[in-house]
């Protein structure tokens, strides 16, 4: 199973986290899309560093990252296994994936 998460909201970072665990412990090959205020996670510890983040492809939509830099949200300090992309990546997600959820 390919399951796809696309997080478009920080405060649904623990339930995203926890739902990438699950899908991984079950052997599922995991993506993540970060938009809009889900960007955020990226400058949470407790998220990045989270097992199900880990293991997970993960992509981060840039023009979220600029709109929240005044957030402390900057390029520079992202994990280098995240893709800084667009819109293309969640497509591409969507397309390779047999479930995606938003939250």
């Amino acid at each position: 199973m390919r399951f796809g998460l696309v997080i478009t909201d920080e405060r649904l970072g623990e339930t995203a986290a926890e739902l990438l665990a699950s899908a991984q412990e079950r052997g599922w090959e995991c993506r993540c899309f970060l938009t809009d205020r889900g960007a955020l996670l990226l400058s949470a510890p407790w998220f990045t560093d989270s097992a199900g983040f880990l293991a997970a492809e993960v992509a981060v939509c840039e023009l979220s990252i600029e709109r929240y830099e005044d957030q402390g949200l900057r390029v520079a300090a992202i994990d280098p296994k995240v893709v800084i992309g667009g819109q293309y990546q969640d497509a591409e997600l969507v397309r390779k994936s047999d479930c995606v959820l938003v939250l």
